[in-house]
Order: structure tokens, then C-alpha cells, then sequence
């Protein structure tokens, strides 16, 4: 059992990319962490890197519509990491080092999986760049509760680790879409710590870039100066009519138009990695979960091929 070689590690690749030992010079790379031991509802998350891989098949030739290529060409799938899938310190201690060898030589993509998986994977970007890290996080939940149902870390708590371990920078924090039940202390740290909390309520309505134009105005002014930004998706940011397949459904949630629109337009940001997390395919309803996550991501690399695209013509 040494190498993990669990059932639900995924099989097929994203999009039909290559695999990563087969095209090791692509700057762009995906990679699945199926780990769900920090849920706090419903569990099988660790079956969502390979369902997202499936839906991706459907993407065809990849070609976004709105970046006019395809970022196949740029990518390619190390498929998941080796981890246990019990205690969480041990899968954190497993992974971390297998992040740090895949972000030295390209920007990633990460597959989960909890949401505590990105705790990891910032402590491993957070060493890299030497520096914390501005922070996008989509989210019905602040995630910024001190403890886990008497447990000092889990999915609900790695906003505030982060922070208090100075992965990410407080003022260059932004949340959006939290809408869940939750204390004051908790709902508000983010706001209380310097950063910016938009509620699903305070977007209610606003779908397009002239009308989301203040919350993207803000995260730019917030992320100014800062070169190496982070983006961490909730698949439970989306309401549950587009995504219910998530193991803590929460309803008055953001529409799969304004997540997209948001990505789109903030495609020129110095982004350096990304994750979409508890995707539970079990909870799907006509695979409207995993085909949004396939979406999200794959809008997300061809923002990135299509920045890449143009520096590297200019060169």
C-alpha cells in the first residue's frame, strides 16, 4: 500500500491532455488531490479529480469562445498525488512536497478533494516564492473558524491558518460569495484582518463585467503589487442549482454566469496556481456539478495559455 494506488485515483487525463512524464515542458499542469478525511457533511470529494476529468472529455477541441484558442496545447495532467486518506496531517506532510516539485517548473492546477487541501498547497507556494501570497477565494463558507468540531484543523478552518501562519496576506484577502450560518467572529475575520468579505448577497443580481465592475475593481486595487495570486474555488460557492453535488450545499448562491464572467476578467492577474474543491459526484444531478467544475477550470487555463500566448509572441 506504500504507493497508494488507491480505486478512486483518477484514470483519465483533463481534456485528453498528455501526461505529464510524456510532455514535461508544458508550462501549464493539472494535477488531482483525492483526499475528503476533513469533511464536516457529506463525504466523496475524493471521487471528484477523476469525474471532472470526465466531464472535460466533452470540451471537445478545448477551443474557449471567448479566449479564441484552446490551452491543450500548453497542458499537461500528472495525474494525482499519493496520499493517505485518513489523518490529515499525514496526507499534508505526503503531498507537500510533491506541490513543491510540480509548482518549481510550472504553473498548477489543483483537482480536490476538501477544502483542505489548500492549506498545503499554500505552504508549499507560500516557500516557493519566498513571500505570502494574495488570495481569490470563492466560497459559501468563511472557512475561518479556529477550530473543527473540537478538532484544531479541517476543511472550515484553513482561511484562518493561513493567515495566522502568514501564507497569504490579509489585505490582499478576498472572499466572495459566503453566505452560510456562521458567528460573527468567524464570518467577519477576513473584514476584521484587513481584507474584503462579498457576501452572496451583496452580488445578488449582478452578472455582467459593467455590473460586477466594483468587485473587480476592488480586487485589483487589493492585488496591486502583489506578483504571485492565488485562486481557491468552492465548487458550494455556485447555488445548488448548478452545483449540487458538493458535500455542504448551501442555497442563495452565486450563478455559474458570474463565476465565470469574474474568471474571465481578471485572466491578466499575475495568477500563479488555482483549485476547485469538494466537487462530490454521489450528490450530482445530471453531472451539472462536475461539468461546471470542468468549465471553471478550463476557463481558468485558457485565461492562462492566452496571457502566456501573448508574452511569449512578444518575446
Amino acid at each position: 500500500m506504500a504507493d497508494h494506488e488507491f480505486a478512486y485515483m483518477a484514470t483519465s487525463t483533463f481534456m485528453g491532455a498528455p501526461r505529464l512524464k510524456d510532455a514535461p515542458e508544458r508550462p501549464f499542469g493539472i494535477a488531482g488531490i483525492p483526499y475528503d478525511g476533513a469533511v464536516t457533511n457529506r463525504p466523496g470529494a475524493r471521487f471528484g479529480p477523476e469525474a471532472i476529468r470526465r466531464a472535460s472529455l466533452m470540451l471537445c477541441d478545448a477551443t474557449h469562445s471567448h479566449f479564441d484558442l484552446s490551452p491543450l496545447n500548453y497542458l499537461a495532467d500528472a495525474g494525482d498525488l499519493r496520499a493517505p486518506n485518513t489523518s490529515i496531517e499525514t496526507m499534508r506532510a505526503s503531498v507537500q512536497p510533491q506541490i513543491a516539485q510540480l509548482i518549481a517548473q510550472r504553473q498548477m492546477c489543483w483537482l480536490g478533494g476538501d477544502h483542505s487541501i489548500t492549506l498545503p498547497l499554500l505552504r508549499a507556494y507560500r516557500q516557493h516564492y519566498g513571500k505570502p501570497l494574495a488570495l481569490l477565494h470563492f466560497d459559501a463558507h468563511c472557512d475561518t473558524w479556529t477550530d473543527h468540531f473540537g478538532e484544531p484543523s479541517g476543511h472550515g478552518t484553513w482561511v484562518y491558518e493561513a493567515i495566522t501562519e502568514g501564507l497569504v496576506d490579509p489585505t490582499a484577502t478576498v472572499q466572495v460569495g459566503i453566505r452560510s450560518a456562521g458567528e460573527r467572529a468567524a464570518r467577519e475575520y477576513v473584514n476584521d484582518m484587513g481584507g474584503k468579505v462579498w457576501t452572496a448577497r451583496m452580488l445578488r443580481g449582478l452578472e455582467n463585467p459593467a455590473q460586477l465592475a466594483p468587485l473587480l475593481d476592488e480586487i485589483r486595487q487589493r492585488f496591486a503589487g502583489h506578483d504571485a495570486l492565488y485562486l481557491s474555488f468552492d465548487i458550494d460557492c455556485l447555488d445548488p442549482a448548478y452545483a449540487p453535488g458538493t458535500g455542504t450545499p448551501e442555497p442563495g448562491g452565486l450563478t455559474s454566469n458570474q463565476v465565470l464572467t469574474i474568471i474571465e476578467e481578471l485572466c491578466d492577474l499575475p495568477w500563479v496556481g488555482m483549485d476547485c474543491v469538494e466537487v462530490a459526484p454521489a450528490y450530482d444531478h445530471a453531472e451539472l456539478t462536475v461539468n461546471m467544475a470542468s468549465h471553471l477550470v478550463w476557463t481558468w487555463l485558457s485565461g492562462r495559455a492566452h496571457q502566456y500566448a501573448q508574452h511569449t509572441d512578444q518575446a
